[in-house]
């Protein structure tokens, strides 16, 4: 459940379509704006690698066809988890729940799976989460010196990479999920900062804390926010970088030294759960989303235990939806109070887009009588930079469409964004204008998708839920090379380190190779 940025030249320049015919010089070429923070060769060092872009920069060859069995480097199980690992400084890291209330964190050598050690937290009581997500949820993030970890009971931890002894740890809320999604928040390197964006229920905030120490730097209350899962990423314009944060209703560039709101683009629906991808000064996102009340009245309301199918909502329908976990006082009163106009102990109609979204921010609002709560789902592109709203004039392209996927980030390369969605449903459209290059296409082998799209050694990799990754060509035709069953589901977004293709399935971690042999 876990990408960087260029601003000289167009994406659809001829001379860099020629280039990406052969697709390493590009990929050596985009290097110098996908690592704001400095990594050694081809780590992957968070969520989606440079910038959670799903590009490596490494040159070595990767596998096409492989299996539980076959081209196999080595394997080892890391416990229950659908966070992914990372790599950096020849060591791999991934976490997984090795007790009901307990998580690890595993190190392994990246080129043999010889485990170089393992740490082990109490949890304390966890709250439930959705059958397809996990407790142990979030990418850890790491560098040469240490490994960036977080867990929603245990806040940030920070240990050394090469003994995963203690160096330091900070506390945060305990973020709170009415519709039980769970945590999915991942920390993102910057230069010398640790990023950490979580919008939940109760507490939304960004984070900045000193690498080295565990200060903090700065801190963005985001309370104009409902619950996201977007990662933060890395622009650059005219030279000068900025942090982009996608989030209900808008798009937030910040300053960097600051943490301070530098624009917004109101751009976005109730909420998103991608992660934008910026090439050349342009952030260019996939979303969907439905309005907020609908999805209140659909998902509790409607709840055979919960509901009573009556169109409107008391605190004990909310508290019985829940579940055994109580609900935070200050989540009512924040949501609940503040909708409840007319004092009755009932939102009705309009009163769920006062309860649920900030008065400033009405994004995805506007109550239907009907109860349809149909998801909107738009691609668009937008240019960084600017103060202020620049929604007029930093927006270069918005479209509807049918076939964006609300989990999985977009895949964008060559002048082209790939999208994937449920059943394995791919659309690519053109990065200039938004324009579909093809009609829908199904690859793979069908089935949910939860992992993002990644790339190394021209090749794109889909892994999809029934276990099964799928293996393309990066090229305008994305012709299908190999469907390959590793034997168990995969949730996390694969890895690319080292000639390794690295996916961690529901239990354990798999090293694909081309000269892998079974361990």
């Amino acid at each position: 459940m876990h990408k960087m940025s260029q601003s000289s030249c167009s994406p659809d320049r001829p001379r860099l379509k020629a280039l990406w015919r052969s697709y390493i010089p590009v990929v050596v070429l985009l290097a110098s704006a996908i690592f704001p923070v400095i990594v050694q060769g081809d780590d992957w060092p968070q969520f989606r690698g440079p910038n959670c872009t799903g590009l490596s920069t490494g040159t070595k060859p990767l596998p096409v066809k492989f299996s539980a069995t076959e081209n196999v480097r080595w394997s080892a199980k890391v416990g229950d988890g659908v966070g992914g690992a990372v790599i950096a400084a020849g060591r791999v890291f991934v976490s997984g729940m090795t007790a009901d209330e307990t998580v690890s964190l595993f190190a392994f050598d990246v080129a043999t799976g010889k485990k170089l050690w393992q740490r082990d937290w109490a949890t304390g009581p966890l709250a439930e989460v959705h059958a397809t997500n996990s407790q142990a949820s979030t990418t850890p993030a790491a560098d040469a010196d240490r490994v960036y970890f977080y867990f929603s009971t245990l806040g940030l931890l920070t240990v050394e990479a090469q003994t995963g002894k203690d160096v330091w740890q900070q506390k945060l809320p305990t973020p709170f999920f009415v519709f039980k999604w769970g945590p999915g928040m991942s920390p993102v390197l910057y230069r010398d900062l640790v990023l950490f964006c979580q919008d939940d229920d109760l507490n939304p905030a960004f984070y900045a804390f000193n690498k080295d120490t565990g200060k903090l730097r700065w801190k963005d209350e985001r309370l104009d926010m409902a619950v996201n899962y977007s990662h933060p990423v890395v622009n650059t314009v005219a030279g000068r970088e900025e942090i982009i944060v996608a989030g209900t209703g808008r798009l937030i560039g910040y300053d960097p030294e600051s943490g301070k709101r530098s624009w917004f683009a109101k751009v976005m629906l109730r909420n998103i759960k991608t992660t934008p991808v910026c090439l050349d000064g342009v952030i260019y996102i996939s979303v969907q989303s439905g309005a907020i009340a609908n999805q209140w009245l659909a998902s509790v309301d409607r709840d055979e235990k919960a509901g009573n199918n009556d169109n409107k909502l008391d605190k004990a329908e909310i508290q019985r939806f829940v579940g055994k976990q109580p609900i935070p006082e200050a989540f009512f009163k924040k949501t609940f109070d503040r909708g409840d106009l007319n004092k009755d102990g009932f939102l009705e109609g309009p009163e769920l887009d006062v309860a649920f979204l900030h008065p400033d921010n009405f994004a995805g609002g506007d109550f239907k009588q009907s109860g349809d709560a149909a998801a909107e789902q738009f691609i668009l592109a937008v240019r960084g930079g600017g103060q202020g709203d620049v929604t007029k004039t930093h927006l270069l392209w918005k479209h509807k469409t049918k076939n964006t996927d609300h989990i999985v980030s977009p895949f964008v390369s060559a002048g082209r964004m790939f999208l994937v969605k449920e059943g394995g449903i791919s659309t690519v459209f053109d990065t200039n204008r938004g324009e579909p290059v093809r009609s829908p296409k199904r690859i793979g082998s069908g089935g949910g998708y939860f992992a993002s799209p990644i790339f190394g050694d021209g090749k794109i990799y889909l892994a999809s839920e029934n276990g099964n990754v799928a293996v393309l060509k990066n090229d305008v035709d994305y012709e299908e090379l190999a469907v390959n069953d590793v034997g168990e589901s995969i949730i996390a977004t694969p890895a690319i380190a080292d000639g390794g293709l690295f996916v961690r399935t529901r239990t354990q971690i798999l090293c694909f190779a081309t000269t892998g042999s079974a361990k």
